[in-house]
């Protein structure tokens, strides 16, 4: 099954999260896909108990510690006490404006698999790499970084850098030529489990482009930004995925 994963970013107060909440819940009749709500951490216990059975959330961030004193950061156990699920590790925002590392991103992610987890590791290029044509390797680098010493029970996200928020997407043989690269790759370091580890892409989804793109072989479902903030939105992207 698809995996729609709704980045909020920082967006929605818990009110608002609860209002959305509501509103899936009056207008979800049919899951097509696994959905997963990645807010905010404020807006988790809202979650807990306002979305509908069934759809799953998760957080943006974690801390590579399990506890101490870390002030601002919120650890693995936290998560999984208030229900969590999922947790983003190493989006192309956290890497830029934090300057996180492929070695950040992956003692985030094996923690998050301590803590009884699922990190979303995000890996992807910029616009300069994609036209000198070394996108398949950069992002394979990323790749390998990311997931030193993490188990396969993990998502990876595609997020070519120039397609988020701009309002450009890659086409969905874009998507898919980065898909079966990291497929490939994940074969090498995951043999037996790399068929069932989900590949998801993310940049600019809508529901008139989610369909296409995710009917690729080795698509599995879509990051979604800005698109996950309307819940019209969102029950239209899932309908698209039959």
């Amino acid at each position: 099954m698809n995996l729609l994963a709704l980045n909020w970013k920082m967006n929605k107060t818990p009110t608002e999260a609860q209002e959305w909440a509501q509103e899936l819940g009056g207008g979800l009749q049919v899951s097509n896909a696994e959905l997963a709500v990645l807010a905010p951490a404020l807006n988790l216990p809202v979650l807990a108990t306002g979305l509908p059975d069934g759809v799953a959330f998760g957080a943006q961030d974690i801390s590579e510690h399990e506890s101490g004193a870390y002030t601002g950061e919120i650890s693995g156990a936290m998560l999984k006490d208030v229900g969590a699920t999922y947790v983003i590790v190493g989006h192309s925002e956290r890497r830029e404006y934090h300057g996180e590392t492929d070695a950040d991103v992956a003692a985030k992610a094996a923690q998050a698999q301590a803590s009884g987890l699922t990190p979303i590791v995000c890996v992807g290029e910029g616009l300069d790499v994609r036209e000198a044509g070394e996108h398949v390797a950069h992002t394979l680098g990323q790749l390998r970084g990311s997931l030193e010493n993490v188990g396969a029970d993990v998502v990876i996200a595609y997020e070519p850098v120039w397609a988020i928020g701009t309002g450009k997407t890659a086409t969905a043989d874009d998507a898919e030529e980065m898909a079966a690269a990291i497929r490939g790759a994940l074969r090498e370091y995951y043999p037996e489990q790399a068929e069932g580890i989900r590949v998801l892409y993310g940049g600019s989804v809508k529901p008139d482009n989610i369909a296409e793109i995710c009917g690729k072989p080795n698509v599995n479902g879509a990051l979604v930004g800005g698109a996950s903030l309307k819940v019209a939105d969102v029950l239209a992207m899932n309908d698209a995925l039959k």
